[in-house]
């Protein structure tokens, strides 16, 4: 088969394999661009693979950065484009479940490819745009399937991490995993737990935002992964719940964290010592815990004035967002409306500081302080008093003439 349309990515990228073919090796484009330009989806990372070892490959090319060269894998740097080019290889055993112990170098395009993960990955396409399918990668696209190239049970013994990438490409492209590699997942999971949280963590998350996440979320319980993910082996019942869910896409990484809390349930330091557990940074936990307080505040009623001021417009919407996973209208304009109304939006634009109220009264920093600039800040939201420095003096002076 061959391309009617080659997409610009590859095309942009032409030179290169027309420049190392020039110096008579192989080239192709391999991997997930070739799989995606199939699907007409957005192609992100061009890889190219070669018959040329790295060291061949830094003679073609003035511009190159080893990125990987004990793998194979050389960064060319062509005007302001980069592209990994990575020499045909075979593995070795994998001692750690993740990464082969020697890795080979080759000339043979299919020794290659028969060590990817999937068929749907195991593709290639030559500068002209003709497809090269060894292992019916082809059909398995045309079916919707993920199917590991060759024995499932070598795959995921070679590298346990291809489990959660099994599962994550059935979200994300709406595929089924085909009975022989789920049964291999299945058996096979528990090697999950010689994988890092990091690595696991990224294509968790990946799977909970694709366009059909039930399809992979159930066999990824089903098949008992979810015990060597942190934290969830203690809520496999409720994990069955956030199967229940609509399935429409999530949009972003902290409402998908946002809805798997609140389905399990999880509790105030809970939240923090959940998303720590899976190694997420200190923003998206501060992010996830404004959606999940947001949530939890609209589920109950309409927003209060400070509670759209403390999130912020984004959060609101965003929270807004996940109504629709409970049954609940979402209110976009009229709560941006509302935000938009406001006062301020920021502590910062109060039209007085802690410094002009210390100065005032003549009194050291203490608790008192934190207090008075707290109620002057919700009456100001609250559209009780005029943010103007002279009415803020006269209001903080009569809260401490009544205490």
């Amino acid at each position: 088969m061959k391309l009617e349309r080659i997409p610009d990515e590859f095309t942009k990228a032409a030179s290169v394999l027309k420049d190392i073919q020039a110096h008579g090796f192989e080239a192709y484009f391999v991997g997930g661009s070739v799989r995606d330009a199939l699907l007409r989806q957005p192609i992100h990372d061009v890889d190219i693979a070669t018959s040329a070892y790295p060291e061949e490959i830094k003679q073609i090319f003035p511009r190159t950065v080893d990125v990987g060269i004990d793998h194979g894998t050389v960064l060319v740097l062509v005007g302001e484009e980069q592209y990994e080019i990575t020499t045909f290889r075979t593995e070795s055993t994998y001692q750690d479940f993740r990464r082969p112990d020697t890795v080979t170098f080759v000339r043979s395009l299919r020794e290659d490819l028969k060590r990817r993960d999937f068929t749907i990955n195991a593709l290639a396409m030559n500068v002209e745009g003709t497809i090269i399918d060894l292992f019916d990668g082809m059909n398995d696209l045309e079916k919707r399937i993920i199917r590991a190239v060759g024995n499932p049970k070598e795959r995921f013994h070679e590298d346990a991490l291809r489990m959660m990438r099994g599962l994550r490409f059935a979200s994300q492209l709406d595929f089924t995993i085909e009975p022989n590699t789920l049964a291999a997942i299945e058996e096979f999971h528990p090697l999950l737990g010689k994988i890092s949280v990091e690595r696991i963590a990224v294509e968790f998350i990946k799977l909970l935002l694709g366009k059909n996440r039930k399809n992979a979320f159930q066999p990824f319980i089903e098949t008992e992964c979810y015990l060597y993910c942190p934290e969830l082996n203690k809520y496999g019942e409720a994990l069955f719940n956030f199967l229940d869910l609509p399935n429409k896409q999530i949009e972003t990484d902290s409402q998908a964290w946002a809805l798997l809390i609140n389905t399990l349930n999880l509790k105030g330091n809970e939240i923090r010592s959940f998303l720590k557990s899976w190694k997420q940074s200190n923003q998206m936990i501060h992010e996830v815990q404004q959606l999940i307080y947001g949530l939890n505040q609209r589920l109950l009623d309409d927003w209060q004035v400070m509670d759209l001021f403390n999130l912020g417009l984004n959060a609101a919407l965003s929270v807004e967002k996940l109504l629709f996973y409970y049954g609940q209208n979402s209110k976009l304009e009229e709560v941006r409306e509302r935000y938009l109304c406001l006062p301020i939006h920021d502590r910062k634009q109060l039209a007085i500081t802690g410094n002009d109220l210390l100065t005032y009264f003549d009194k050291k920093p203490g608790k008192w302080l934190g207090e008075m600039i707290e109620a002057i800040e919700a009456a100001v939201v609250n559209g009780e008093i005029a943010n103007n420095k002279e009415v803020l003096i006269t209001f903080a002076k009569d809260k401490i003439d009544k205490e």
